[in-house]
């Protein structure tokens, strides 16, 4: 949440050469509202339950880089989905994560205090990132070009010089 996913994952689709997809974007064009509304009106079971659907249509129809929402790999069928694909977990300290999303009311899980709600969000998911994902690349002090290079390092799927 706050980390740059959608910032990054468009940078290294460009760079790539893919399609660039956000589940988070497919569920609000799909609701036709945003994620907030869709935790104030219906609460955060029925939102997890758009975004699991949300998760298995993308990965199953696109090619290119994915962006997830932070609580995506909360689901285990979404995290078995994910095992066969090189998933990037972008991380950053609290500190980053406050300054980069305040008070912001469109995050719904972190109204109230953003420090603290970040950190017990944390500690029930970091696992679970580090579980899916191949590779962690740390966010706080880059900027999101020098972090997409980073992911492009670490997971090896930069385009050869001949590629390009």
């Amino acid at each position: 949440m706050g980390v740059g996913k959608s910032t990054v994952g468009a940078l290294l689709a460009q760079r790539l050469g893919v399609g660039y997809r956000d589940t988070d974007e497919d569920i609000v064009a799909a609701e036709g509202r945003a994620i907030s509304e869709i935790f104030v009106d219906d609460g955060e079971e029925h939102f997890r339950a758009l975004e699991k659907a949300a998760v298995a249509a993308a990965l199953a129809e696109h090619e290119g880089v994915l962006a997830l929402g932070g609580g995506a790999i909360l689901d285990a069928d979404s995290r078995a989905l994910l095992a066969a694909h090189p998933v990037v977990y972008l991380s950053m300290d609290v500190d980053e994560a406050v300054r980069r999303t305040g008070l912001n009311v469109a995050r719904p899980l972190l109204t109230v205090n953003p420090r603290k709600q970040w950190r017990e969000l944390m500690e029930a998911r970091r696992h679970l990132y580090t579980e899916v994902a191949r590779v962690v690349v740390a966010t706080d002090g880059r900027t999101p070009e020098e972090v997409a290079e980073a992911v492009l390092d670490a997971t090896e799927l930069r385009k050869s010089e001949d590629e390009a």
